[in-house]
């Protein structure tokens, strides 16, 4: 057997001459370009040797960007990209994307659910028409989203049983308020349903400003593997948004030091190989 191969399932790349990145603070660290450049060697050195690469903005040119992306450097090994699941032609729209240049890449869908004021827009029959779309394109459904939104989630997952979502960032637990519930009650909602996984990523930007510490992270990383499993768990370091709080390399050491050593090669490899087909 060869040497595990460490997947990171979650990160980003902008390049702000091509297009604003609008959630990103004037003054904010994070408003300049960051790219596959800046990402890859800091990647190599920490071990990760495949990625998935996710979208950012709501903007339809972004994904055949990123499937050209992925088609031009071997560290992408897949894309979740961004399509209009209201459209009424979204079925058509997800199969010319995979006829694009890097078509193959695209493994999921996403959309900035945290900003829908309407904490069941998952549940729209619009929404749900695209859902079942993506799943009948062979695509998984990332979910980024707060955690009033967790309910609307095991809803929306337990009425598409053919579908598998994928939550982002642990829903987002307010680890910096140190409060637990209802997040680990809805979490738990959520990882009942065989249909669900989640993303141990995002963990450091939602804790307390440069004076977390991995204990108080232990607790929310603690409850996703528990309720997932790691066969349902997959590390991602949220690249470049984690970089106002910690290095690549510390994200990924954090992650090692918050799951067993029996359970790395499921979480930093193997769940995210299969869930997204890589």
């Amino acid at each position: 057997m060869g040497a595990a191969v460490t997947v990171d399932a979650h990160h980003h790349v902008w390049d702000l001459s091509v297009r604003d990145q609008d959630w990103i603070g004037a003054d904010s660290p994070l408003r300049r370009d960051f790219t596959l450049t800046d990402l890859a060697p800091e990647a190599r050195a920490a071990g990760v040797d495949r990625t998935v690469l996710v979208q950012t903005v709501t903007v339809a040119e972004e994904t055949p960007e990123l499937l050209t992306l992925a088609a031009e450097h071997e560290l992408i090994a897949g894309v979740v990209g961004w399509s209009d699941l209201t459209r009424p032609d979204v079925a058509d729209e997800l199969a010319r994307l995979r006829e694009l240049p890097g078509g193959r890449y695209l493994k999921g869908i996403r959309h900035q659910v945290q900003g829908e004021p309407d904490p069941e827009w998952l549940l729209r029959a619009d929404v749900r028409r695209g859902l079942t779309a993506v799943a009948d394109a062979g695509l998984v459904y990332d979910l980024v989203v707060l955690p009033h939104q967790l309910p609307a989630c095991a809803k929306a997952a337990a009425s598409l049983p053919e579908l598998t979502f994928v939550l982002d960032h642990l829903g987002k637990p307010p680890i910096a308020s140190g409060a637990r519930e209802p997040w680990t009650s809805d979490v738990r909602a959520l990882a009942a349903l065989p249909n669900t996984v989640c993303k141990l990523s995002g963990m450091v930007t939602e804790a307390a400003p440069a004076s977390w510490t991995v204990e108080d992270l232990r607790p929310y990383a603690d409850t996703v593997l528990d309720a997932f499993g790691p066969d349902r768990l997959m590390f991602g370091s949220d690249w470049p948004v984690c970089t106002t709080e910690a290095t690549y390399a510390e994200v990924l050491d954090l992650a090692r030091q918050l799951i067993g050593g029996e359970e790395h090669t499921q979480v930093l490899e193997t769940t995210a190989t299969r869930v997204y087909d890589l």
